[in-house]
């Protein structure tokens, strides 16, 4: 890793150029890019991660079709909480009650998005 520093660090390009551009980027990121070398609870990689967003990304996806803006985005919304729940590795039922629950004990803490929008 440190040959690779040492190579990003000598190149040379023109100002805004791409390549120039890319290097800087990599550089400004490097202690980020690197923490895997000293913590061995950091993978190399976030694909877990990603593979565990993308159902709720095609989620929000499929309900751009809906016929209101605001069903839409209640749709989101909930599709939101169902995946957070099996993130969390809870019984997606038990946590939006919870959420309900919560939202009705504590009135104004969660909103909706307003039917004017």
């Amino acid at each position: 890793m440190a040959a690779i520093r040492e190579w990003a660090l000598a190149q040379r390009s023109l100002p805004g150029s791409a390549p120039r551009k890319a290097l800087e980027y990599m550089l400004e990121l490097w202690s980020g890019l690197t923490v895997f070398l000293s913590n061995a609870w950091v993978p190399l990689d976030n694909n877990l991660v990603e593979h565990q967003l993308r159902d709720m990304v095609v989620g929000r996806k499929n309900h751009y079709g809906s016929k209101s803006l605001r069903g839409t985005e209640v749709a989101a919304l909930f599709y939101s909480l169902i995946e957070t729940a099996r993130l969390r590795g809870e019984d997606p039922g038990c946590y939006l009650l919870r959420a309900a629950l919560a939202a009705i004990d504590n009135p104004g803490t969660v909103t909706l998005p307003s039917s004017s929008d």
